[in-house]
């Protein structure tokens, strides 16, 4: 992600992704080069992310993601949110599952 083009909701929001820690390896997912995308668009947000490898326990997955979508709507501008996990095994059933959590 590249800082300077995000607005300030957008780089709002990735600061505060920062706080998410990848529950294998102990780094932050911003640190990592996990946040592929960030958009905040009429209190909507977009995070595309994706994790080390391919073949990462779908539990961790799954966590970030929820993490991810538990801290999006921790802010009080964003009102709705999508998170969607790419080049993972397992993405469709992840990307459900964070679809259906209600924060």
């Amino acid at each position: 992600v590249d800082e300077s083009k995000l607005s300030e909701e957008e780089r709002i929001v990735y600061n505060a992704l920062k706080d998410i820690r990848d529950p294998e390896l102990g780094f932050s997912i911003v640190e990592a080069g996990f946040i592929d995308e960030v958009k905040v668009e009429d209190g909507r947000a977009r995070i595309i992310y994706h994790l080390s490898a391919p073949f990462c326990p779908p539990i961790f997955a799954l966590q970030i993601g929820l993490d991810i979508k538990h801290k999006l709507h921790s802010l009080p501008f964003i009102r709705e949110s999508e998170v969607i996990l790419v080049d993972h095994w397992q993405s469709e059933e992840i990307n459900k599952a964070i679809r259906d959590y209600k924060p």
